[in-house]
């Protein structure tokens, strides 16, 4: 537990840099958009079910294979935790239509679809696609 920690502890700092993100797939984890929403950042978590979310982070339900694109409008990075491959591509466009970074981690041993930056985080890999490929 104490490398789980340590691990969200890192992406929290790293995502920090942002000033609104929105997060695909909250689903039941609500940790990462509670300290970013604690932290001052503007925090929008979307799932394809209705979810509960932590004060000061807004919830929409949205389907990032067929996004509602209002609900990405403003953001600067658009993140995942254990996104599937299947979702990269769709999670990249939405992020690069609204001219975000995106930002996620994988399960277990899956690669990421799309062309990405790593940036080791304790025990995993953030990978970073940005808006503007430097």
């Amino acid at each position: 537990m104490a490398h789980s920690r340590r691990n969200l502890d890192a992406i929290i700092d790293y995502v920090d840099e942002y000033e609104q993100v929105v997060e695909i797939g909250i689903g039941r984890r609500t940790d990462l958009a509670r300290a970013l929403a604690q932290r001052g950042v503007s925090v929008t978590a979307t799932d394809v079910h209705d979810r509960d979310v932590p004060d000061g982070v807004t919830f929409v339900r949205d389907d990032v294979v067929d996004p509602d694109s209002s609900v990405y409008a403003g953001a600067d990075a658009v993140y995942a935790r254990n996104l599937p491959p299947e979702l990269h591509r769709p999670a990249l466009t939405v992020a690069r239509d609204t001219d975000a970074d995106l930002l996620f981690t994988t399960l277990g041993g899956d690669q990421p679809a799309v062309p990405v930056e790593r940036v080791t985080v304790e025990a995993g890999t953030l990978y970073v696609a940005r808006a503007r490929p430097e």
